[in-house]
């Protein structure tokens, strides 16, 4: 078996409560064994504002840390006005800069989008994909996740209380640990 992969999982909504939070702690309670997945907090940074690249702020600095430490990357968002929320954008941005030191630089990623609409938050898990191929971050295709109805998957505890849900993103964990064996760096 190989050694576990650390997992960096990016929350598009600040929310304490948000239902993408409770998907995000039901994914990593769930995780196989290979991957070891972990939130980092992206809502302490500041806006991206190229004028700081050369002296970036603390949390710019140990945020992008965090990235370039990971193995992979995981999304887990809702959708806002049919794209990915401002502050999940400006957590991308601010770990791309300064151009040619990216810190997503190749790799693997995957994203979950989750909105209480029917459609699942599909603009917002397109944008983000067009974004990380553009920062030369390998998506994984299949399966996608566009889940709807989010608010009623959860029980009073915030874990998951759907079965065909949590059998879903079982499939999609460990389609996600087969896409990190093929499309890690160091393959």
């Amino acid at each position: 078996m190989n050694a576990s992969k650390n997992v960096a999982v990016f929350i598009g909504s600040l929310r304490k409560d948000s239902l993408n939070r409770k998907l995000a702690n039901a994914l990593i309670a769930m995780a196989p064994d290979e991957l070891k997945l972990h939130i980092v907090e992206i809502g302490g940074l500041p806006l991206f504002n190229q004028d700081s690249e050369a002296s970036p702020p603390p949390s710019v600095t140990d945020f992008k840390k965090q990235v370039q430490d990971a193995d992979a990357v995981l999304f887990v968002t809702p959708e806002y006005n049919r794209s990915v929320p401002g502050v999940l954008k400006n957590a991308i941005d601010v770990a791309s800069r300064p151009y040619g030191h990216s810190a997503w630089n190749g790799k693997p990623g995957a994203v979950i989008s989750l909105s209480p609409g029917a459609i699942g938050g599909f603009g917002a898990n397109q944008h983000l994909r067009q974004s990380m191929v553009f920062l030369n971050v390998p998506m994984m295709q299949q399966p996608e996740a566009y889940i709807g109805n989010g608010a009623s998957l959860f029980d009073e505890k915030g874990g998951l209380a759907n079965d065909s849900t949590r059998d879903f993103l079982q499939k999609f964990l460990q389609a996600f640990a087969q896409w990190i064996r093929n499309n890690s760096p160091e393959k």
